[in-house]
């Protein structure tokens, strides 16, 4: 039997400006830290090989600027998502109110078909700061915001330390999976039966 083609997880992360949304991805990707802040221009991604439940998957990694203006990256950029991570700085109470807008304006941009029941998961970053007593934002605080928006998952993290950011992304992992189709859309071309076996174009989308 032909082996199946490993199925690619699009995730896409969305925060404020400095919340540290690069700095999870490195540190989940590869392993890295840096005390240099570089703001991104635009959208980059990195990619990770990831298996459980004796499958293979590729996660595809989305960072974006943390500009308010980042509506200009474009539609097509959220299309086709299976998962977004919602990221705010525990220690900045104005990253943590703006998760509802990154939460909507995700929802207007990748318009997915089912907006009620898309995967999120919110991260509350730089635990670790000033060991932990310049934080602003209550983890209890954070879980009921979670819990308003239809039981979010949550968890408390740490680019710099490497704490609690490879849980973080397993669950992003899982949740993407559950929001791919169990049957792959790739059809090229179908053969309708019914008009006599005449092939018609697929009206999947093929990109």
């Amino acid at each position: 039997m032909a082996s199946r083609r490993r199925m690619l997880l699009k995730v896409i992360i969305l925060g404020d400006s400095g919340v540290g949304k690069t700095s999870l991805m490195n540190q989940y990707v590869n392993r890295k830290f840096s005390n240099q802040y570089k703001a991104t221009i635009g959208a980059d991604f990195l990619t990770k090989e990831v298996q459980f439940d004796d499958r293979l998957f590729t996660l595809q990694i989305w960072d974006t600027a943390g500009q308010e203006r980042f509506q200009s990256l474009g539609v097509a950029f959220y299309r086709g998502a299976d998962c977004c991570v919602l990221v705010h700085d525990v220690n900045v109470m104005k990253s943590f109110d703006n998760l509802n807008n990154w939460r909507e304006e995700f929802l207007i941009q990748a318009s997915p078909s089912d907006p009620e029941n898309f995967p999120f998961v919110v991260l509350g970053n730089k635990v670790d700061v000033d060991g932990g007593n310049s934080r602003v934002v209550s983890e209890k605080k954070a879980k009921a915001w979670c819990a308003s928006k239809g039981n979010i998952p949550y968890f408390e993290t740490s680019a710099k330390e490497g704490f609690n950011v490879d849980a973080a992304f397993e669950c992003i992992a899982r949740n993407a999976v559950k929001n791919e189709p169990e049957e792959e859309i790739y059809l090229p071309e179908t053969i309708d039966v019914a008009s006599g076996g005449r092939p018609q174009r697929s009206t999947g989308c093929e990109c």
